[in-house]
């Protein structure tokens, strides 16, 4: 057709297919034309530590539909009508004339490819840190199915053993876990004192690193890797600033870069500490250039954010792609940002962070409350009921639900979706403890973990209780102030585990509080808790109502303490 709208989209792994497949149902006369450097196209990246763990057979299930057909150029064209071009590389943009120039990589072949709109979906790069050794034999990344791949069978084919892993964040967690599943021995080393620096505070962080350990991953935090030693052209060990760990495996997993470069030759518009800017409805500083997933930077679903905002995600990028073609088609339906939602999984535990943590809230609020909750995720009495502990960040003045985050072995996701889609529609902590939220016994609790977690955050904001953070009561208790713990669990429970301060707990069951208050101090800090912390709060209004005014307890209990116990049976 003469007046056929071409399409040109660069990259095929998320963003570009979802784009050409929308496209061709939107305007089907279209001619869509999607490129790609690599041999595969349309996989999910964000499967391959299962592949490692053994989760599933094949790689190659990471580029099929879920009725097993393979995603490849012949499918795309007849299911979905768009041509898809493998092991062809853009070069350069020429604007004026609306060319891409492309290269063939198997033949070095080159031509000019014209467009009406052109998309860029050109995805990110893991970031190669400045570490003399990782050229290495048995040093990987992990962004494309042939990583995974070759992983799994160099650790079956020359019996590896020992996996360092450098990098704490999303990659570095879901690995640890596939490694030791592989029957690995795991070390991860993190420049930062926490695990998942860029994701979670350190109070929730350190939580889970405990859950880590306990899995048998060893973790160590705050050092800096300085070189990969190898032998025989293979990997033999990493030298931190402080320690030689032994390694026949290395994974780096320190984040991804977008790759932008591209654009910036093309004169596009991009930020400064990369990413290409693009509009409400993905277009670049060129109107007729659109880009969307991991090579662009976002804004923020919340106007207190003024600074792009970096967050690599297949998800993200499969709505930038339902925006991208929507727009060409003339459906105006913006892209209206991102909360900064992300989950994972690491063995039992998930770990879960929608909207700001609270120090990101700190940096852009005065009147920043939080309030941390333990407990199960379903009625005491159901046997799969599992623990879980989330936190809870709000704006003081206007109470509007920043931030939560979630960590356990519970329905953390359930959770986290109810928070994301609260924080997006701008909620405030009034109203999600009101949500009319499912309850069943196999499901919930009548009153869900996120409602009373906004319920003990209301309680602190109206000045009805007065909880004090895990972090906070460790770093009182061992600077050495006069703190009296006031332990009001069970006896059985007493015996079970306790708070390593042996000296300072006075233990008195709830129960038995009213009668025994003579037995505590009024001139002494008090902190109460329990196993989550509800008999902690109710211990506190007790002494509060007796005129005990130094009165706290302690937020989360011992479920939600994020260090070391003692067990006195142990």
């Amino acid at each position: 057709m003469e007046n056929q709208l071409r399409v040109l989209i660069i990259g095929g792994v998320a963003c570009g297919p979802k784009s050409a497949s929308r496209l061709k149902r939107l305007i089907p006369d279209a001619d869509v034309t999607m490129i790609e450097r690599g041999r595969l196209v349309s996989y999910g990246a964000c499967g391959l530590p299962y592949y490692v763990e053994g989760m599933y057979p094949e790689i190659s299930m990471v580029s099929e539909t879920p009725v097993g057909v393979l995603r490849d150029a012949a499918f795309f064209e007849k299911a979905k009508g768009f041509k898809t071009l493998t092991r062809l590389e853009a070069t350069r943009i020429s604007r004026e004339a609306k060319t891409v120039r492309v290269k063939h990589l198997d033949t070095g072949d080159e031509r000019d490819v014209p467009y009406d709109k052109l998309v860029l979906a050109t995805g990110s790069r893991p970031i190669q840190p400045p570490i003399p050794g990782l050229e290495l034999a048995h040093v990987w990344y992990m962004r494309h199915p042939d990583d995974a791949e070759s992983m799994v069978a160099e650790i079956e084919g020359q019996k590896l053993r020992r996996a360092v892993i450098i990098g704490a964040g999303y990659i570095g967690v879901e690995m640890a876990e596939a490694l030791v599943r592989r029957g690995l021995e795991v070390t991860m080393v993190e420049i930062f004192d926490q695990i998942m620096p860029q994701f979670l505070d350190y109070d929730m962080a350190t939580l889970a690193a405990k859950q880590l350990r306990q899995k048998g991953v060893r973790l160590v935090l705050g050092e800096k890797v300085l070189s990969v030693q190898g032998k025989e052209g293979k990997v033999a060990s990493v030298q931190t600033d402080k320690q030689t760990i032994e390694a026949d495996l290395v994974l780096v997993g320190v984040g991804v870069r977008p790759n932008d470069e591209l654009a910036r030759e093309a004169g596009l518009a991009c930020h400064p500490r990369g990413g290409i800017v693009i509009n409400g409805y993905c277009q670049t500083s060129d109107p007729d250039i659109y880009a969307g997933g991991d090579c662009v930077v976002n804004h923020a679903a919340y106007p207190e954010i003024k600074d792009a905002m970096f967050v690599p995600l297949g998800s993200t990028s499969n709505k930038h792609g339902r925006v991208i073609a929507d727009h060409i088609a003339g459906v105006a339906e913006p892209f209206v940002g991102i909360t900064g939602t992300g989950v994972c999984r690491a063995f039992d535990v998930t770990l879960g962070r929608t909207g700001l943590t609270e120090k990101q809230a700190r940096q852009l609020y005065p009147d920043v409350e939080t309030a941390i909750w333990a407990g199960p995720d379903l009625p005491h009495y159901v046997p799969q009921s599992k623990p879980l502990v989330i936190k809870m960040v709000a704006c003081r003045r206007s109470r509007k639900l920043l931030g939560v985050q979630v960590v356990g072995m519970g329905d953390a996701s359930k959770r986290l979706d109810v928070a994301a889609g609260a924080i997006f529609f701008g909620a405030t902590v009034d109203q999600v403890g009101n949500i009319d939220l499912g309850y069943a016994p196999p499901y919930a609790p009548p009153i869900d973990p996120l409602a009373v977690t906004a319920h003990l955050l209301l309680n602190k904001l109206n000045g009805i209780a007065r909880g004090i953070p895990p972090l906070e009561a460790r770093r009182r208790l061992e600077s050495g102030e006069d703190i009296l713990l006031l332990d009001v669990r069970t006896p059985d429970e007493f015996q079970m585990m306790r708070m390593p301060y042996e000296k300072l707990v006075v233990h008195i069951p709830l129960g038995a509080l009213r009668g025994k208050l003579d037995q505590l101090p009024r001139d002494k800090e008090i902190f109460a808790f329990c196993k989550v912390s509800m008999r902690g709060y109710e211990a506190q209004r007790i002494l509060n109502g007796a005129g005990f005014d130094r009165v706290s307890y302690i937020e989360g209990g011992l479920v939600g303490w994020p260090f070391e116990v003692w067990t006195p049976n142990a």
